[in-house]
């Protein structure tokens, strides 16, 4: 989790929504990623999906068995889309969104074998998100 929170600081300085993501298999990172939203144009480079897509590329696979996504924030419903469609193993993630995370929309979205850990880091996530928001708004 502390490298996908290194990924939230870096999307922050770029001024993106500051979300980080890894996927690790084996106790190595496999795909990273971080909201690249504005400078890739593009509403769908979410963190966790580019993190996904780094780590299809990295196994040669399409499924993710035996992984674990961190992310420094939940989910939202398209990102817990591809999450199910990868069968990855676990999702680990910070903190939770009340407004556009998957659980507030629909929390039966993820693979039923996928095993879901919530809260660790969520209190630096959550004040880095504040920050951004913050700042975006004065």
């Amino acid at each position: 989790m502390q490298q996908a929170l290194r990924l939230a600081e870096r999307a922050f300085k770029e001024d993106e929504v500051p979300v980080g993501a890894v996927v690790v298999s084996n106790n190595r990172i496999i795909g990273k990623g971080y909201n690249q939203t504005e400078r890739l144009n593009d509403v769908t480079a979410h963190a966790e999906m580019l993190a996904l897509t780094a780590a299809f590329q990295s196994m040669n696979a399409k499924y993710l068995k035996e992984c674990t996504l961190y992310v420094t924030l939940e989910p939202c419903v398209m990102c817990a889309g591809a999450l199910y469609w990868s069968q990855i193993s676990r999702i680990v993630y910070a903190a939770s969104d009340e407004k556009r995370g998957y659980s507030r929309m629909n929390s039966g979205i993820l693979h039923p074998k996928t095993e879901l850990v919530s809260g660790i880091l969520a209190e630096e996530s959550s004040q880095l998100l504040k920050s951004f928001f913050q700042k975006k708004r004065q």
